[in-house]
């Protein structure tokens, strides 16, 4: 995928290529310090893919910059990644992909790139026409890492955050009806019972306002004193990867880029940084999920001998939980397999340390033979 930088700071370019160069599936072919320059690269250049956009720069900024993309109908994504916080909901009505803040971590710069790579295999498949096709009329629901609703007709831009919070709701509840009683209790809990009624009246309102662009207005229907969310044609990201996710311990050398392309369909997190208390039950489970799947994945790639994949992977579910010995232990036999005795000391060293300092315990018996086997094979390879 090819991605073009626009950010006026050049200590941002380099920041920025240092994190990208480390993704070996995105090419950067641009760099630009205004948005003139970087609009006649974007028209002679149809191949560019993904936009990191800088909001405040002399000149044009980074807002009006993406207006004049979606009002073009350019197929080039945009990502805005600045030090202000506060033009994200501003940011989101313009329908951009992302919203990093400086500083940008690599992790999160990754589940971006990670969510930019899905939807082009998602396009790709449409273009082939296979099960996972996109077809005219169909509505595509992004709430891994991120919540987004969009059909053919565009992208939701939601009145307010409560009514995107009652759309994730219903989603959830898909097809089933939600009592009045327990959306006022789960969404308003904390406010008196006649502001939490007329509050949700307003949200159910503002949901509606909002569809009615995508013609989705009718999807949310009132039922015997409650309502339910009824969607037809209709792909939902989690659902596509908990589909795709197979049993990645029968997988063949040939299957790997599919299970892999599964892998990335987990760009982060349920509903991302809402992180709604309702939903912490069903957050976890795909979670935990995603988890073993990669842990699964992992152990494949380790029996095809693809040590640099597995490590890829393996790392980001350390980031996600460094505390979790089956990955320390999967890392460990990959730098065993590497042949990487510096890297394996230090991965069981620094967990050891890590144990110690944030639960005050020893690594188990399990882990200890573990590495001494370990260190074992390299010296009896020196033999």
């Amino acid at each position: 995928m090819k991605i073009v930088l626009i950010d006026d700071d050049p200590v941002m370019h380099l920041i920025m290529r240092k994190m990208l160069v480390k993704l070996p599936e995105v090419q950067v072919a641009g760099a630009f310090a205004d948005t003139q320059s970087a609009t006649e690269f974007l028209a002679n250049n149809a191949d560019i893919e993904l936009a990191f956009v800088d909001i405040s720069m002399p000149g044009e900024s980074g807002m009006s910059f993406a207006a004049k993309m979606e009002e073009a109908n350019s197929k080039v994504q945009i990502v805005f990644v600045t030090s202000h916080k506060e033009y994200a909901l501003k940011a989101y009505d313009l329908s951009v992909m992302d919203y990093l803040v400086k500083p940008v971590s690599q992790e999160r710069l990754e589940r971006t790139v990670n969510r930019a790579l899905a939807g082009r295999e998602s396009a790709r498949a449409s273009r082939l026409g296979d099960s996972v096709a996109r077809k005219k009329g169909e509505i595509i629901i992004t709430a891994l890492g991120d919540f987004s609703v969009q059909n053919e007709s565009g992208r939701v831009k939601w009145i307010s955050s409560k009514s995107a919070e009652l759309f994730a709701y219903l989603l959830l509840n898909r097809g089933k009806r939600i009592a009045r009683s327990r959306l006022v209790a789960d969404i308003f809990g904390g406010m008196t019972s006649d502001s939490a009624e007329k509050y949700l009246n307003t949200t159910v309102y503002q949901l509606r306002k909002s569809l009615e662009p995508l013609g989705l207005r009718e999807a949310v229907r009132s039922e015997n004193d409650g309502y339910a969310l009824e969607l037809i044609n209709v792909v939902i990201d989690y659902e596509e990867f908990e589909q795709r996710a197979g049993k990645p311990e029968r997988m063949e050398s040939s299957d790997a880029d599919d299970f892999l392309q599964s892998e990335r369909l987990y760009t982060g997190d349920l509903f991302g940084n809402k992180a709604y208390v309702w939903a912490i039950h069903e957050t976890e489970r795909l979670a935990e999920l995603y988890a073993n799947f990669v842990k699964q994945l992992s152990e494949a790639l380790l029996s095809l001998r693809n040590t640099s994949a597995a490590m890829k992977l393996l790392l980001k579910l350390h980031a996600r939980n460094p505390l979790d010995e089956s990955v320390v232990r999967l890392l460990m036999r990959v730098h065993g397999q590497d042949g990487n005795k510096k890297g394996l000391t230090s991965q069981y060293t620094d967990y050891v340390k890590l144990l110690n300092k944030e639960l005050g315990i020893r690594p188990s018996k399990e882990l200890l033979l573990l590495y001494d086997s370990l260190v074992n094979e390299f010296a009896d390879n020196k033999k």
